[in-house]
């Protein structure tokens, strides 16, 4: 980017790109084609950092906060390009997946020198390769709303999470009340352009598994996304 162009330039270019990147990935996964899915994140690998670095921060900072508190291992479902990587304690183990191998390239050179990250996979997070009780902890940050059966995600999270182990979810969940649920009703008839469903209510998560809520959190910026930590049941 050119330092000498103007602030309202590079904001102008950088919601070009956004919108893009999300009409792309709408398109793509609307038509439920992962090699389509794929390709679109192939595309967009080189330049994901640099647009969603910033609002995606906090989100990222708060999980791996509450998981540095914990011990053992650890599963980033949908790491990406791995920015959270760098900032997770190395008393853990941590194993990432993702669908595109071209975001995990970017990923594992951030890796080469993180002694806590154990392996980055492609892989579906629908469809874990893992075998049942096999993470102390897993996390899905900016996921659950993207990706087409949420649910089928949750339930694969709670079975290779460890009995009394945590599962972490970092998302936009829609308001029930208020001008901001009246907002995002009224956006929801763009969402194929914003490349998420602005109505995605948390009871379409809550309820829905065997995991406990723990604890909820509301996020930057101006309180977009919420932070929900489950407990598995011992049982």
């Amino acid at each position: 980017m050119n330092r000498s162009e103007p602030i309202p330039d590079r904001v102008r270019k950088l919601t070009r790109r956004v919108r893009s990147f999300a009409e792309s990935l709408t398109r793509d996964a609307a038509r439920l084609d992962e090699n389509a899915v794929r390709l679109a994140y192939a595309r967009w690998a080189p330049f994901y950092d640099m647009v969603f670095r910033a609002p995606l921060y906090w989100g990222r900072r708060a999980a791996v906060k509450r998981i540095n508190e914990l011990e053992g291992r650890v599963l980033e479902a949908g790491v990406g390009t791995g920015m959270s990587l760098p900032n997770y304690k190395p008393h853990l183990t941590v194993t990432g997946i993702d669908l595109s191998e071209e975001m995990l390239e970017r990923a594992r050179w951030r890796a080469e020198k993180l002694p806590g990250v154990d392996q980055l996979i492609a892989m579906d997070a629908g469809a874990l390769g893992f075998p049942d009780n096999h993470f102390d902890v897993t996390v899905a940050m900016y996921v659950i709303t993207v990706v087409p059966d949420p649910l089928k995600v949750l339930h694969e999270l709670e079975r290779v999470t460890r009995p009394g182990g945590t599962v972490i979810l970092v998302n936009h969940f829609s308001a029930t009340h208020g001008i901001r649920a009246r907002v995002e009703t009224a956006l929801e008839r763009f969402s194929s352009r914003l490349g998420w469903n602005p109505e995605f209510p948390k009871s379409r998560i809550l309820g829905r598994s065997r995991l406990e809520l723990e604890e909820e959190e509301t996020l930057p910026p101006f309180g977009l996304f919420t932070l929900l930590s489950f407990r598995k049941p011992e049982a």
